[in-house]
């Protein structure tokens, strides 16, 4: 039996090992951490990854804990709709809609898929030989097949295998994110848009609400109450945002500032592939970050065995545009000048009027896709 070892129990890592795991491999999935933490917050799984956990299992438990209700779209941070579509027009179009659910469902979904029996934690990776396929440990060398690169936005991977490659780079935008009960709130999914800033909020099962904010500021920006920070942005704005601020819990909102990579040339050397944020690191703005990386790994495992450069001429053209798009995106929601948010959004709204659908339409190349062997619609 073939031999995969996979390098982080991210999304990304679980996801490539319950692919190659249905696939006939025998897969081993080294964590550095002593345990799988319920970090995180909310994340967004679209019509195309969907399709792509149809393909391993697992599309229908994700879409079973979808909370959606009513409209989706851009608001001005007074409330008014810019561009706005429903369930239903997502569904016609792509046979899916989004489903926001927490980072930690989402992985226990998928470790329980993989077997936890296939997890080994608190193992770290001193080295990997790419030509060789062993992955060196404190704990011993692992000689695999296909060494499975998830190691994160940080990838020690990456560096040693693209000694030239840059690394991530700060986008100029932090994020705060954080959960709430719902309360009696009604909470329309959607993503408010105002002077360099941004607020948005999903519901997911549970009655919890996920909300996210950002903002342009240096890096490594700290204040010593995160909450009161955002009541001060962004208490003036629409109704949800001001009552889930003022219902959250301080201790509970994460920040961090938000970095991308410049693309890869290629997504392997040797036989070690990455996958996710090790590959393609991106922001934030199309909600594509764990989509994309659950995209990897069914398509690695539709390849591995093969030739590896199969899978990076599979992988590596599409991830590059949606890197771009996404920055295209972070650069728009950074906009300062009144003058030119004024004109940004009553561009957004004039073309929604002229164009019903421009939102969805606009997503057509990226939710469309379909796993290897699948034909394309």
């Amino acid at each position: 039996m073939a031999k995969a070892v996979v390098i982080g129990g991210g999304v990304g890592g679980l996801a490539a090992g319950v692919a190659l795991r249905r696939k006939g491999w025998d897969v081993t999935v080294l964590e550095r951490a002593p345990m799988i933490e319920p970090v995180g917050s909310g994340l967004a799984i679209s019509a195309n990854a969907l399709k792509a956990l149809d393909a391993v299992g697992l599309g229908d438990r994700i879409r079973a804990l979808s909370a959606a209700e009513g409209p989706f779209g851009v608001r001005r941070s007074d409330g008014r709709w810019m561009v706005r579509a429903t369930e239903a027009d997502a569904d016609a179009d792509y046979g899916d809609s989004v489903v926001v659910l927490l980072r930690a469902t989402l992985m226990e979904v998928l470790l329980d898929a993989l077997g936890h029996d296939r997890l080994l934690l608190g193992t770290a990776v001193k080295d990997v030989d790419a030509d060789r396929g062993v992955v060196r440990t404190e704990a011993g060398d692992l000689d695999a097949d296909l060494v499975v690169a998830a190691d994160g936005i940080h990838s020690a991977t990456r560096r040693a295998l693209f000694p030239g490659h840059p690394g991530p780079a700060y986008s100029g935008v932090t994020a705060w994110r954080g959960l709430v009960p719902r309360g009696g709130l009604t909470v329309p999914r959607s993503e408010s848009w105002g002077r360099g800033t941004v607020f948005g909020v999903h519901l997911l099962a549970g009655d919890v609400v996920y909300f996210y904010a950002t903002d342009v500021l240096p890096a490594g920006t700290v204040h010593a109450d995160e909450r009161e920070e955002l009541l001060r942005r962004f208490g003036g704005w629409h109704q949800p945002i001001p009552a889930l601020l003022r219902a959250a819990d301080p201790a509970m909102i994460i920040r961090n500032d938000i970095h991308q990579a410049r693309p890869l040339p290629a997504f392997h050397r040797g036989r070690v592939a990455l996958v996710g944020d090790a590959a393609h690191a991106m922001t934030p703005n199309l909600g594509q970050g764990a989509c994309q990386a659950i995209e990897d790994g069914v398509v690695l495992a539709h390849v591995a065995g093969g030739d590896l450069a199969a899978y990076s001429a599979a992988r590596v053209e599409r991830t590059t545009k949606i890197v771009q798009r996404s920055m295209t995106l972070c650069r728009m929601s950074k906009i300062r000048n009144p003058a030119a948010v004024w004109l940004r959004d009553a561009g957004l709204s004039a073309a929604a009027r002229l164009s019903p659908g421009l939102m969805l339409r606009s997503m057509d190349e990226l939710l469309r896709w379909r796993p290897p062997g699948e034909p394309a619609r």
